[in-house]
């Protein structure tokens, strides 16, 4: 390792971020992996705020994108361009890292040689208040600590990948994925079917800032989420194979009881003949008990009440589910894979490598 080549280069993209990145980026600087071993890059994606002025503060380099929003993807991509590491860290500018978070992926990569990228979790103590937020911020916690071990797919909010594997995949999908989506778990697809290996260590934690509203939470899920996905698992023919995160057999099987639930509660209120709500609820049971850990895990953190209280929104998860498997089906049988917009499928007709077309500046940071 030299100062030329660093060991890690931390990506931070940021897109209005000048009221989360004064914590997010002080928390990197309090890391207790030496400095010399580590680079900052902060990508300024069309922020109208302060973010670059923030950013400069505590960035070694900071790459800044004029013209409109153009996605994590392209700035994460932005961002690894300029960047020297032997390693390339991405964390989201809304994440407070743990002081051993650097450390520790960089313990992985010294000394699992056959590690290509890993992933950790949130943490436990999530700053957002709330019902919604704290149910979103913990669910993530719990997911990611019962799948512990190896991946099929990646995590950009705290995540990290050798740069020549990186490289090797192609960079993250910035031609499909202008916004935040599924652009992670398309680029650990790649990277998985490259033969690379990909591990959850859920040790390696961060906070998150988001506060979530419950509107928030359907429409990411739908929109960002389960639709893409689906999608996405469909164009590769995998919708019924993958058993990695939220797509475990027993969740498949959840979601499926939950569909006969509410056919049954559609009977009832077609037919008027209450008795349908019976079956419905015995549907649902199941679900009941195969969430009882997830159940008691938020009452050891935030108790009883708030354990009840979650149920409705564990049981809106699978709602969604249906929604997103539905309609990505039709879509993907109606429209087929997802494209780009006529735009940026003209641009790469005539070779353009990148979109959108606009080149990287590099400034260089306080």
């Amino acid at each position: 390792m030299s100062p030329e080549h660093p060991l890690l280069s931390v990506i931070v993209p940021a897109h209005n971020g000048g009221e989360v990145l004064p914590r997010s980026l002080a928390a990197l600087a309090a890391s207790d992996l030496p400095r010399e071993c580590w680079e900052l890059i902060v990508v300024d994606d069309a922020s109208a705020d302060d973010t670059a002025v923030v950013a400069a503060r505590f960035a070694d380099t900071v790459v800044r994108l004029p013209g409109r929003p153009h996605g994590p993807a392209y700035a994460r991509n932005r961002g690894f361009e300029v960047c020297r590491g032997e390693n390339a860290v991405f964390i989201d500018a809304d994440v407070i890292v743990h002081s051993d978070t650097l450390r520790l992926f960089a313990q992985v990569f010294a000394t699992e040689p056959d590690v290509s990228a890993v992933f950790g979790s949130y943490d436990a103590s999530p700053p957002a208040r709330g019902l919604v937020s704290e149910y979103r911020n913990l669910l993530h916690h719990y997911v990611h600590h019962q799948n512990a071990g190896e991946a099929e797919t990646f995590w950009a909010g705290c995540g990290a990948i050798r740069s020549s594997v990186f490289r090797q995949a192609g960079m993250y999908d910035e031609w499909h994925y202008s916004r935040p989506q599924i652009e992670d778990i398309e680029l650990g697809q790649r990277i998985n079917g490259l033969g690379h290996r990909i591990v959850i260590r859920p040790e390696i934690q961060g906070s998150h800032l988001k506060r979530w509203s419950l509107w928030q939470v359907i429409k990411t899920d739908l929109n960002d989420r389960g639709v893409p996905w689906t999608r996405l698992l469909m164009t590769k023919s995998q919708a019924m194979r993958t058993a990695t995160l939220n797509l475990r057999v027993v969740e498949k099987v959840n979601t499926a009881l939950i569909a006969l639930a509410w056919l049954c509660v559609a009977l009832a209120v077609l037919s008027g003949y209450a008795a349908w709500l019976l079956p419905a609820a015995l549907w649902t049971l199941p679900v009941l008990i195969t969430n009882a850990r997830l159940y008691l895990f938020f009452a050891r953190l935030r108790g009883i009440g708030f354990a009840l209280a979650v149920v409705p929104l564990n049981l809106l998860y699978y709602s969604l589910n249906i929604v997103s498997f539905t309609f990505g089906w039709l879509l993907h049988e109606t429209v087929g894979a997802p494209r780009p917009d006529p735009t940026v499928e003209a641009y790469a007709e005539v070779g353009l490598e990148s979109w959108p077309p606009v080149p990287a500046k590099r400034q260089a940071g306080a």
